[in-house]
């Protein structure tokens, strides 16, 4: 989850919230991509999570790559707590999962680069200490009980919400991971156009990449099960967002959309203020009750932003959000996917047009049989096998018509990374049926074989 946000100085209009997202707009030439994926840490001769603190432990781990790989600290309240790095950081999600945000970089080429370089790092610190990663969507075998709770103020607050607004949401924070892209917008048009078609075909992305299939050791009933959790959270800030498909839908929408998700927090002075429920309305007259008189600073903006959590969400760029975290093909191969169908131009308008007939019944209706049923997934007359075969074509094309070479111009383009997707188009299969076959077969009910053959 999100470091603290430098968004700016005081806000003295209406209008500089929606010039905010609207400063991200670039020119093509300048759009990157960021992508960011989570992994569960674990001891490797007890198959526990790991604590804070202790000689095998997160701290452990972000002191290594320190020490030993060049990371700069960032600290809250004297607790280490991430980790920055050429444009990158490193940082903790609620129970203990280990981050990666990753640089905004060119190519996918350099995109896997740098996947590849961390969790090289990674290893070379755990292997020392005893420590393994795994990329799941959900932990398979632990217990909330189990899963310790990181020293970030943020996360406390959210904690003590998360229980009072749905029943999942302490399950996200603690026992979930994903992997996700973030991605450049041209103008409001291009943001709007990019936006609706990432919203509709997040259940595509859902379906390739489920990873989730058991929970508490046992399987659970869904392909993934990390997306049921994210449909019984928070009402208020997740979900498919159907504003974003009526007519005259641009920047100003998303803001008043923010404006009425309740407040988490104002950060000050390194302290997290709890405004848990407030409205940032009241926060622009002044009213605040957390900070009476107070008025909000572009960064409080920002940062607010960063507590909503829909299927995909607008900053100054969009993050694509509805993938499990997974293997390490599956960390390149999910920019890859987004970048073919939103950086082509007739990519993007061929993903419109498989789309834009549908309405919000038909797109809730694939997110929730994506996470149930992935690829096996049917709605109406849409046949989620056949949808997901056609939107890779449309994102291979647009891979290729970007025609990225890497390897020094060995490589003519970027449609390799789509592979392991195609595989499972080919055979039907996602992870989480590979997962299941396993339990059922050589694994004879012992998840635990899955830390053994599936870590990093």
């Amino acid at each position: 989850m999100s470091i603290p946000q430098s968004g700016g100085g005081p806000i003295e209009r209406h209008e500089q919230l929606a010039e905010y997202m609207e400063s991200g707009c670039k020119p093509p030439e300048d759009w990157r991509i960021g992508t960011e994926h989570e992994k569960f840490g674990y001891c490797k001769d007890t198959l526990k999570p790991l604590p804070y603190e202790g000689e095998r432990s997160i701290l452990a781990v972000l002191e290594g790559l320190r020490d030993r790989h060049g990371w700069s600290e960032l600290r809250e309240a004297d607790k280490l707590i991430g980790l920055m790095k050429d444009g990158a950081n490193v940082s903790l999600e609620p129970g203990g999962a280990l981050e990666l945000s990753g640089a905004p970089l060119e190519t996918i080429h350099e995109t896997c680069d740098e996947v590849n370089e961390h969790l090289r790092e990674v290893k070379d610190i755990a292997d020392e200490i005893g420590v393994g990663f795994i990329g799941l969507g959900a932990a398979p075998i632990w217990t909330h009980e189990e899963m310790p709770l990181m020293p970030k103020g943020r996360y406390k607050l959210m904690d003590s919400y998360m229980q009072s607004v749905g029943t999942m949401g302490t399950s996200m924070m603690r026992r979930t991971c994903t992997v996700q892209v973030n991605l450049d917008f041209g103008s409001e048009a291009d943001m709007v156009q990019k936006m609706r078609v990432a919203i509709a075909l997040q259940p595509v992305a859902t379906a390739l990449f489920a990873n989730s299939p058991f929970f508490e050791n046992k399987p659970n009933g869904f392909k993934s099960w990390r997306s049921r959790i994210w449909r019984d959270l928070d009402a208020d800030r997740t979900g498919m967002v159907p504003f974003i498909f009526d007519e005259g839908f641009g920047f100003e929408a998303w803001v008043q959309y923010a404006l009425d998700v309740p407040m988490y927090f104002v950060y000050r002075d390194g302290v997290y203020i709890n405004a848990l429920g407030q409205s940032f309305r009241d926060f622009l007259k002044g009213e605040l009750p957390a900070l009476p008189g107070e008025k909000p600073t572009l960064s409080d903006w920002a940062d607010h932003l960063t507590t909503i959590f829909p299927e995909a969400r607008i900053k100054k760029f969009i993050e694509m959000r509805g993938a499990d975290g997974g293997p390490w093909r599956r960390l390149c191969a999910l920019p890859a996917f987004w970048v073919g169908l939103t950086y082509d131009q007739t990519a993007l308008d061929a993903a419109w047009d498989l789309v834009k007939g549908w309405d919000a019944e038909t797109r809730e209706a694939l997110r929730v049989a994506a996470g149930k049923d992935a690829l096996q997934a049917k709605v109406g007359g849409i046949d989620m096998h056949d949808l997901a075969r056609e939107v890779l074509a449309i994102s291979e094309a647009g891979l290729k018509a970007r025609a990225r070479t890497g390897a020094n111009g060995m490589i003519p383009d970027e449609t390799h990374f789509l592979n392991a997707l195609k595989e499972s188009v080919e055979s039907g299969q996602v992870p989480a049926d590979e997962l299941l076959e396993h339990y059922n077969g050589d694994w004879q009910g012992d998840l635990t074989r899955i830390y053994k053959e599936y870590s990093y």
